[in-house]
């Protein structure tokens, strides 16, 4: 299949900026009750968008402690699980290790090998939207952002700085929290513009 042509950064950088989902729609999940409150509104979704957060090591050969945040999106709400709390990273490994509901996001190699060595579980049904793309004939990797410019023909606004945070802070920054969330998200709205099943 051939596939439509990639527009060029400078065409990405022209675009409208994709909706964001707001602070308000976003849930810090920090406690075991915080847990298992959002398990029981996730359960609800047949799909999930899913990320994952890890604080920077900045030095070559110094593994990462993460994921230090989990995030998994509905189209209502984002859920943002900090994994302080031994509970909290319970209900966290366990919604993941659960079997029926699409996790859908982009280059998740690396954190379900970091989530299997932190949780001690095997993420089920997860979804690496790049494979997607590969399949559909586009031959370099796709990000969000590239995904969001090709289906929305939208500019997907990501923060260096946020990226590059500490994560494994207890207080989150709104910057931060919105940088995961909208990770997620977006991830989900692309799901869902590839028409891979329907979202509730």
């Amino acid at each position: 299949m051939q596939a439509p042509p990639m527009p060029s950064p400078e065409e990405i950088a022209a675009l409208e900026p994709f909706e964001r989902i707001g602070l308000d729609r976003i849930a810090v999940v920090a406690t075991s009750h915080d847990a298992e409150l959002a398990a029981d509104a996730l359960a609800l979704a047949p799909v999930w968008g899913f990320d994952t957060e890890s604080r920077p090591t900045f030095q070559a050969g110094v593994a990462s402690e993460g994921p230090h945040v989990i995030q998994l999106a509905t189209r209502e709400a984002v859920f943002i699980f900090q994994l302080h709390e031994a509970g909290c990273r319970e209900v966290a490994g366990a919604l993941l290790a659960r079997r029926g509901i699409v996790k859908a996001g982009f280059g998740l190699h690396d954190d379900k090998r970091r989530i299997n060595a932190k949780l001690g579980v095997e993420p089920q049904d997860v979804l690496d939207l790049d494979t997607v793309f590969r399949h559909r004939g586009y031959r370099r990797q796709m990000g969000t952002k590239a995904a969001v410019a090709v289906l929305f023909g939208q500019r997907y606004l990501k923060s260096k700085r946020a990226a590059t945070s500490n994560w494994a802070q207890k207080r989150l920054s709104p910057a931060q929290l919105l940088y995961a969330a909208n990770d997620a998200w977006a991830a989900l709205r692309v799901y869902e513009a590839l028409e891979l099943g329907p979202v509730a």
